[in-house]
């Protein structure tokens, strides 16, 4: 069976620099493209199983570029090359940004460059995770 993403199945290896997930489909012409925010507020709902924190605010998104046309082309990372839920994580956020309204179609690109660390983390999940 084919995994439902464009990143090699996970064998023990960790997804490579500039591995991808696709999700969504053309925005019909006309409809406007969705805002940062709410691709970010979107990202927000995304938690990493191991870590009480949401993707946007433990810092794996690096970049969000929204073309006109509603095309959304994301930059992550994960916490760690060998991160357990490195073969569904990325799929997910592809997912979810799709649903949103004026969104169409979203590609989640994988980097290590530069490796997450904790220094990445927003205020609110240094609170959450006493490590302020």
């Amino acid at each position: 069976m084919m995994p439902p993403y464009d990143m090699p199945a996970m064998d023990g290896s960790p997804p490579e620099e500039g591995d991808s997930v696709h999700a969504g489909s053309p925005l019909p012409a006309g409809e406007a493209a969705a805002s940062e925010d709410a691709v970010v507020e979107a990202l927000r709902t995304v938690f990493d199983p191991e870590i009480p924190v949401n993707i946007y605010d433990l810092g794996l998104i690096y970049d969000i570029a929204i073309a006109e046309s509603g095309k959304v082309d994301i930059k992550m990372t994960l916490t760690a090359p060998a991160c357990p839920v490195a073969g569904t994580l990325p799929k997910e956020v592809a997912d979810r940004v799709a649903e949103v309204k004026g969104v169409g179609e979203v590609d989640v690109i994988i980097t290590w460059d530069p490796p997450w660390s904790p220094a990445n983390m927003s205020e609110v999940a240094r609170v959450a995770l006493d490590m302020f």
